[in-house]
């Protein structure tokens, strides 16, 4: 088994560099290979993706294991940012609905620590706190009570 880690533009990789000359030696279909990684990591458009591929050089079968994002590159893509805030206390630079912490939560599903959504949400939402992002208007120590409290239970169905 061949193994090939590559960082990719999310939905937007091609048969060049680092794919392609990877690719070449082994044979492959390699449009076939990029188009499935394309397919994906479309929801990581406009993001560099960790992705690993398991290649049989004697079928040519192969496996495509996708990253994620770190939780923070996936908020500023949400809050339309390029960095936090370096004075998060103070300063605010975006905002989330409790939707979008939910749609991250999806994504990095894998790969948060928490045992259900609700605690895997507080987690991103902890990481909005550290980067000057307010959820619903709040502040995410708000926030976090408001999940423990139950508030958001309709949203985590």
């Amino acid at each position: 088994m061949e193994k090939i880690q590559a960082l990719v533009d999310g939905g937007k990789a091609n048969p060049g560099p680092p794919l392609g000359p990877a690719l070449g030696p082994l044979g492959v279909n390699i449009p076939a290979i990029v188009k499935d990684i394309n397919e994906k990591t479309k929801n990581f458009e406009g993001m560099k993706v960790p992705v690993t591929l398991t290649i049989d050089p004697s079928t040519k079968e192969y496996n495509i294991e996708v990253g994620t994002p770190p939780t923070s590159a996936l908020i500023l893509k949400e809050v339309k940012k390029e960095k936090g805030s370096g004075k998060s206390k103070s300063e605010v630079i975006g905002d989330l609905t409790i939707k979008q912490v939910i749609k991250i939560v999806n994504m990095k599903s894998g790969s948060l620590m928490g045992i259900d959504d609700k605690n895997r949400a507080k987690e991103v939402v902890g990481t909005c706190v550290s980067m000057g992002v307010t959820v619903d208007g709040k502040n995410g120590t708000v926030v976090i009570s408001e999940i423990d409290t139950g508030v958001y239970d309709k949203e985590f169905i």
